[in-house]
């Protein structure tokens, strides 16, 4: 192997490892690493997606607080928020880390987020469709039921296509 090869398998180890993760987390986001709870469907240890998730926030929070800046209402802003929600919950692959990442955004609700950057009714609509209709094979008894009470909390009335388990 020539000394190029070995200078990439060190950096590709280097960004599949935690530790570079971790340190850019704490670095860019030094608040972060001190919840004692992470307040979001993505768990403690996980520094990769923790921080992909804050840069991505942020990035729609910018783009956001951009609209508002050149003189676009707040309702506009919050529209184009919920366009990228939609077209981001549209565009997720159907897997196991879906469902779940679903089935948390489900059950946190509109967890503290001030308006325009709450999610709107559009894509809280959209993320028990997308439970109830594309993973419903994929719940357990006592999940269909919690959810179902979520969306029952949310929704009234709520679509029969979405009961039955």
């Amino acid at each position: 192997m020539g000394p190029n090869i070995i200078v990439k398998k060190q950096w590709a180890n280097l960004f599949r490892g935690e530790c570079l993760w971790h340190a850019a987390l704490n670095r860019t986001y030094p608040f972060a690493g001190q919840a004692k709870r992470w307040p979001g469907p993505i768990p403690r240890g996980l520094s990769r997606r923790r921080y992909t998730a804050l840069y991505v926030s942020k990035q729609i929070f910018a783009l956001d607080d951009q609209f508002i800046a050149c003189g676009k209402s707040r309702d506009a802003a919050h529209e184009l928020a919920s366009q990228i929600w939609l077209t981001v919950l549209d565009n997720l692959e159907e897997n196991e880390h879906t469902f779940l990442l679903l089935k948390r955004l489900a059950q946190e609700g509109d967890v503290f987020l001030p308006y325009p950057y709450t999610k709107s009714i559009k894509v809280q609509w959209r993320v028990f469709e997308k439970l109830f209709t594309d993973f419903r094979d994929c719940f357990n008894h006592v999940d269909y039921y919690d959810v179902l009470a979520c969306a029952k909390n949310k929704f009234q009335p709520i679509p029969s296509a979405w009961l039955g388990y």
